[in-house]
């Protein structure tokens, strides 16, 4: 183990300090200062090794926690990255955007605070890319077979890092006119610089990866053109359609889906020049949904200079504790508060949208709000608590019902099931000979460490297909649903 006594002499969990608000709101830079080095020890020290390590059990990847903490603890950062390379292709990226479902496996959370194992994971590959310890790993021979890997996302990269590495040509297709799916449009810069994404293609470029950007199958491309250009299809196309909101004045001027907002602030962070852009600059903004893309909205309306921001979620505020039915190790749904929510504007639960209100030239001035209530099961407004709150700009970041299917559906031929999601048997494979789904396409709106997972055996499935047989790690299976998310 690292320190024999380390979860005894260092029982306080430490994170890094995050930078002080009025100074974060004037830039897109990411938030937390760098943690120090004899402080970032000392918790990875916490790590107790223990007999049977459940922040396993908490990881999709099945990363090896214990081992690199030990490594961390011990000032040998190039086996670190290593190890945690044997089974996770971008810690760069679960480092600062995973809720860490391994933390609260923890077994040392059972009594104390977890281990800080996301901290820990990100600053070791930090410091790998700082000294030039992540190389290319291009294949030791080519098998002259192609694979086309379509999305660009975690899951789409992930599998076309493990093809590469295994042999095979591959191309990664891209719609839009950057590579990086939602790392690199959804993901807020100061939650994410794009350095990280630039960091790890240039890796892969050198390996063999080709990226084609701006090119959208389906459009530009027929699938069964792709198809017949390719030995394998991997779909890695996320779940990207956004969930609505029906109600009274949904076609007033000033309501936007999340993802069309955030798009369009990465872009003007990238360089680019958007017309007409959406802002909150010296708006009233109401942000719908309280997960982590609805916060993603409130740090972003902050930076833009918003005059008030306010967050409205139908359900119940969680608990700021684990609570009784959602014991350890499960992932339990507590009350958080992010960088975003601690930048200001009022949260507000328990708070169901009834109508939105226009003004007099057919743009949105308010939405009218009752609380909820729960009758037979359902949540619905409570009749004599309507209120109005003004809003010049409504963001929906009411989640994801499933992929983008017209396409998949008419050229390739591919059933969706009740979610909406692609249909894919246990090792990935469509009723296309060929075709694989992987990651939320086939799963639905899930975690990037999911993508990551199911990118990675995915291409072990893919490899099998190909090669008849494969030496590349087969971490998850679709249906496994043992770790709450």
């Amino acid at each position: 183990m690292a320190d024999p006594k380390g979860f005894l002499k260092t029982q306080k969990r430490e994170l890094p300090k995050r930078r002080p608000v009025s100074v974060r709101l004037m830039d897109w830079k990411e938030v937390y200062e760098q943690q120090e080095s004899g402080e970032l020890r000392r918790q990875a020290g916490r790590c107790m090794d223990c007999g049977v390590p459940f922040c396993h059990q908490g990881c999709p990847l099945g990363n090896l926690i214990p081992e690199w903490n030990d490594l961390m603890w011990r000032g040998e950062g190039r086996q670190a990255i290593e190890r945690l390379h044997a089974t996770n292709n971008f810690p760069e990226f679960t480092g600062r955007l995973c809720p860490a479902p391994c933390e609260s496996s923890c077994v040392l959370g059972i009594n104390q605070p977890p281990v800080t194992i996301k901290q820990v994971e990100v600053s070791i590959i930090d410091q790998a890319f700082q000294n030039g310890w992540v190389t290319p790993h291009p294949p030791e021979r080519l098998t002259g077979k192609t694979v086309a890997v379509v999305g660009s996302g975690p899951a789409g990269l992930a599998a076309a890092q493990q093809l590469t590495r295994a042999g095979h040509t591959v191309a990664v297709y891209e719609r839009d006119d950057r590579i990086g799916g939602l790392l690199r449009y959804g993901i807020p810069d100061f939650k994410m610089e794009k350095k990280q994404i630039e960091l790890r293609l240039a890796q892969m470029q050198a390996e063999g990866t080709r990226f084609r950007a701006g090119v959208e199958i389906g459009r530009d491309i027929t699938w069964d053109d792709l198809r017949a250009r390719y030995d394998a299809v991997v779909v890695a196309t996320g779940a990207t359609v956004p969930r609505d909101l029906p109600i009274p004045g949904r076609d007033l001027s000033g309501i936007h889906f999340a993802m069309e907002y955030l798009v369009q602030q990465n872009r003007v962070g990238a360089g680019d020049t958007v017309i007409d852009q959406i802002t909150a600059e010296g708006k009233h903004v109401v942000v719908l949904g309280g997960g982590d893309t609805g916060a993603d909205c409130i740090g972003t309306a902050h930076r833009q200079g918003a005059l008030s921001v306010t967050n409205l979620a139908i359900g119940q505020q969680p608990p700021e504790e684990r609570p009784e039915s959602q014991p350890w190790p499960m992932f339990p749904t507590v009350f958080e508060v992010s960088s975003a929510h601690e930048e200001g504007g009022e949260r507000m639960f328990l708070a169901s949208t009834v109508e939105f209100l226009r003004n007099d030239v057919g743009e949105v001035r308010a939405i009218r709000v009752a609380e909820t209530e729960y009758l037979d099961g359902r949540r619905v407004p409570k009749a004599g608590t309507e209120r109005e709150i003004p809003a010049d700009l409504v963001l929906l970041a009411l989640g994801f019902t499933g992929p983008e299917r017209d396409d998949l559906e008419a050229q390739l031929r591919l059933p969706v099931d009740e979610r909406g999601s692609l249909v894919r048997d246990k090792t990935y494979k469509t009723s296309e000979a060929g075709v694989f789904v992987t990651g939320d396409a086939g799963r639905g709106q899930s975690l990037i460490v999911w993508a990551i997972a199911e990118g990675r055996a995915a291409a072990s499935s893919v490899d099998a297909y190909l090669e008849g047989q494969t030496t590349l790690p087969f971490p998850v299976r679709p249906t496994d649903r043992s770790i709450s998310v």
